[in-house]
């Protein structure tokens, strides 16, 4: 059940996720952003607004401000106001982290390709104590080879060291990579296409802002379409709905590293089904849930009280499609 509407403010919006957004600006009209916000009125849906870097005008402001509503925005982005009240902070990059003023009440992402992070983990590891979230997005994670899920193990145990050092200070930093499976019982992921759809520039609807963004230039090899899924006028029209949901995904209902993002669009890239992850997603995910376990097992030796969740059981393997024939 759709609960969620984000409404991507401009071609030129902030990414948040694996995707890349456009260079190009592309404002959406006003009376597409009114008629957006009566919408996810009338639906009783929760607004999340993704801001280009520049001050939008401030007719908009007005009219954003008129409901509740939680701000994405970019970490260059031009309006001070905006970012210093931001509910979540993005660097695309890392060029932006060491001029930035910190704040330990905001939830902040750091979109990086693999060779930048193994590179820059001794700084990630400086940021956990300065955040009150930090959230790690691999931008290329469909590309991992072996030797990569090798170095990403060895960047998650030094980042875990960090993270129990300062359980035994009695601070609880988030992290997504690390402490996100240590707190969650059941699946918690990014639900594009069931709990949450996207309201592009163009008064159209699309799963997440990726299928938008990046449909005119991607073809998953099936040839050029338009991924819209509905506009303004008619409502949106999922087909196959079931699809996007996790009971109707053969691998990752049986799957328990639940703080994978299960992200359609690099499911749709990578094996051209919605409900169907790629190797690399799976693995990546699962050195993230062994390192949880770990961290886990560490800190309650310790003593450090934590909320009563189940064990993360020991498993001999990092790809369910492995072991799919004993579910």
């Amino acid at each position: 059940m759709v609960q969620y509407l984000i409404i991507l403010l401009d071609d030129a919006s902030t990414s948040y996720c694996h995707y890349s957004n456009r260079e190009t600006k592309r404002l959406m009209p006003l009376d597409t952003l009114k008629q957006g916000i009566l919408y996810a009125m009338k639906e009783n849906l929760m607004i999340q607004f993704v801001y280009p870097d520049y001050e939008l005008p401030q007719e908009y402001k007005d009219v954003i401000d008129s409901i509740d509503h939680s701000d994405i925005v970019s970490s260059s982005c031009e309006d001070a106001v905006i970012k210093e009240n931001a509910d979540v902070v993005v660097f695309n990059g890392w060029t932006d982290i060491d001029s930035c003023n910190l704040s330990d009440e905001t939830a902040y992402v750091i979109r990086t390709n693999k060779a930048d992070l193994f590179g820059k983990r001794q700084l990630l590891k400086s940021l956990i104590s300065k955040t009150a979230r930090l959230n790690v997005v691999i931008t290329d994670v469909e590309t991992f080879t072996e030797e990569d899920f090798g170095t990403y193990k060895e960047a998650l145990a030094m980042l875990s060291e960090e993270v129990e050092k300062l359980y035994m200070e009695g601070k609880y930093p988030q992290m997504n990579i690390l402490t996100d499976r240590m707190m969650l019982d059941k699946m918690n992921n990014c639900n594009a296409g069931w709990e949450n759809i996207t309201l592009a520039p163009d008064g159209c609807f699309y799963v997440c802002p990726a299928f938008y963004l990046a449909g005119d230039e991607e073809d998953f090899g099936l040839g050029k379409a338009k991924y819209s899924i509905g506009d303004l006028e008619n409502g949106p029209d999922i087909k196959n709905p079931q699809l996007y949901r996790l009971d109707h995904a053969p691998i990752c209902r049986h799957c328990d590293a639940y703080q994978c993002k299960r992200c359609v669009w690099l499911n749709r890239k990578t094996t051209y089904e919605v409900n169907t992850p790629s190797h690399e997603q799976c693995v990546v995910a699962h050195l993230e849930r062994n390192a949880s376990r770990n961290l886990l097992n560490r800190i309650r030796r310790h003593g450090t009280f934590l909320p009563e969740r189940e064990e993360i059981k020991e498993i001999d393997y990092l790809d369910p499609f492995d072991v799919k024939e004993e579910w």
